[in-house]
Formats: structure tokens, C-alpha cells, sequence
């Protein structure tokens, strides 16, 4: 009778090693997919202070909601002056990259006697420096997601392209810090 018993219980026990491993599984899995979820989490945390500009849509992807295809994106980097780095939308296609940036919340003067050369964004620096090669607001384009590329043409000539993100950084002619949204 023994040997009756002990065939059905070995049967039974394997099942319910396969059942704990497969069970073993499914809470690895659980918890790998809640560490994924948390750290997704903070790591988006970071994205959402990077924007602050009147116009800006962070909810969306880009600024102007990208996915779309609509609008431009503009990025400035005001960390040479504490200020972070500010995200904003052009809802529209704008006709050239002076025109985007405004409408995506930024104000901006010009070196003097050398027009179209950005001097400020958002009063940045306090004082007008003339742009020497030290140190001015560089001009940089994108696709969503993308690298970004210097641009060739003066804000006033360029005709950025719709789903687009435009970006600016002052410095020494280096892109933005962070990666076109």
C-alpha cells in the first residue's frame, strides 16, 4: 500500500514545485515591474522642472505635443545663469525661429547695432556683453527625441519645421543640456 500512496504524492508535489517556481515567478515579475513603475516615476520627475515657461504643456509629449506633428518646441537653457532650463510651445508653425520663440513665452533683445544677433533672453544676462565668442546664446534645432544640430542660419532666417524642437544655450556655443523632448 505503500507504494500505492507514494506514486500519488510525488505526482502532487511536483505539481506544487512547478506551481511555487511559476508562482516565484510572477511576484519577480510583479516586483521588477514595480521598480520599472517607480523609477519611471522619478525619472520623469526631473523633465517636469525643466519646464516653466507661460506657454508650457508638459503633459504632453514635447511641449506642443509632438506626436502630432504641431507647433515647435523651444528650449532654453538659462543654467549659466541659475535659472534651470525652460521649456515652452509655439502652437503654431511660426515663420521663422524670432517668431517661435516668442510665442513660446521667451522674451529677447539684440546685441546693439548688430541686429538679429541675440544680446538677452528673458533679461540674461543682466548686461549685454556684445556677444563675443566667449559666450552668447547659440542656436540649435532638433527632431522630437533626436540630437541636436547648430544651426547654420540666424533665428530670423531659419523656418523651423512643424514638430520641431528649436533650442537655445548661452555659453560657448554648446547645445542645451538635456535632450530635445
Amino acid at each position: 500500500m505503500k507504494s500505492l500512496t507514494r506514486p500519488a504524492a510525488h505526482p502532487a508535489g511536483r505539481c506544487r514545485r512547478a506551481f511555487a517556481a511559476r508562482a516565484g515567478t510572477a511576484r519577480a515579475a510583479a516586483v521588477l515591474l514595480g521598480a520599472a513603475l517607480i523609477a519611471g516615476t522619478a525619472m520623469a520627475a526631473p523633465a517636469a522642472a525643466v519646464t516653466g515657461s507661460a506657454r508650457a504643456t508638459p503633459a504632453l509629449a514635447g511641449a506642443c505635443g509632438n506626436a502630432h506633428k504641431k507647433g515647435v518646441t523651444v528650449v532654453v537653457d538659462f543654467s549659466k545663469f541659475h535659472n534651470g532650463i525652460k521649456v515652452g510651445c509655439d502652437p503654431t508653425r511660426p515663420a521663422n525661429g524670432l517668431i517661435a520663440l516668442q510665442k513660446a513665452g521667451f522674451s529677447y533683445t539684440f546685441v546693439p547695432r548688430q541686429p538679429g544677433f541675440i544680446c538677452t533672453i528673458n533679461n540674461e544676462p543682466k548686461k549685454c556683453n556684445g556677444a563675443p565668442a566667449s559666450a552668447y546664446w547659440s542656436y540649435w534645432h532638433a527632431k522630437p527625441h533626436g540630437k541636436w544640430m547648430y544651426s547654420t542660419l540666424g533665428a530670423g532666417s531659419y523656418h523651423p519645421k512643424s514638430g520641431w524642437v528649436e533650442g537655445w544655450a548661452f555659453g560657448s556655443g554648446k547645445p542645451p543640456g538635456i535632450s530635445p523632448p
